[in-house]
């Protein structure tokens, strides 16, 4: 059982990339949260990462909750069958949604909905409106660009320093597991 963190949202595409490394990781994530203990909180959908670290938290007997929008749920994201889905109005009330029910961020690979979420997280820990902890799993440095831009940003005098931030890289999963348990 993890220590502190008892609830951890999981940001990450309702694609699977190009490289299955991706899901191979996102199926290793949802079986760690299960086998830790650790409740999932997700965007609720049944496709991409985000259905395969869902259903593989669910196969490792987990728990996880679902929040998503009937918009989304519409167009790109069908509602994950065998999860609790919590049906919110809008995008804004889903990511409130998600932070009010999780200790904690794990972020996967994605697009652009994942990097919204995460500089949502990001900038609410600059101004200190939380200090919740983002786990960043870099498959194949996917997460590499961002790191080089945020540097740029310091070294263009926009950001002063990332000592505020509590922001956590890990390359593997076993290295994510390790930051996790021990924080």
């Amino acid at each position: 059982m993890a220590g502190k963190l008892k609830s951890i949202a999981v940001y990450c595409g309702h694609q699977f990339g190009n490289d299955p490394k991706f899901k191979q990781d996102a199926i290793a994530v949802g079986a760690m949260l299960a086998q830790h203990g650790i409740r999932m909180v997700f965007g609720g959908g049944d496709v991409g990462l985000m259905g395969a670290v869902a259903t593989s938290a669910l196969d490792n007997g987990g728990v996880v909750i679902g929040v998503s929008t009937d918009e989304v749920v519409a167009r790109q994201e069908p509602a994950h069958a065998e999860v609790d889905v919590h049906i919110v109005n809008g995008v804004n009330e889903r990511k409130q949604r998600m932070f009010e029910l999780s200790d904690a961020f794990i972020i996967l690979a994605g697009g652009i909905g994942t990097l919204n979420e995460l500089t949502d997280i990001m900038t609410m820990q600059q101004i200190g409106e939380t200090n919740k902890p983002l786990f960043f799993l870099n498959t194949n440095n996917f997460w590499g660009a961002l790191s080089e831009l945020v540097r740029h940003m310091m070294d263009s005098g926009f950001v002063e320093s990332l000592d505020d931030y509590r922001m956590y890289n890990a390359d593997t999963v076993a290295e994510l597991t390790e930051q996790i348990l021990s924080y």
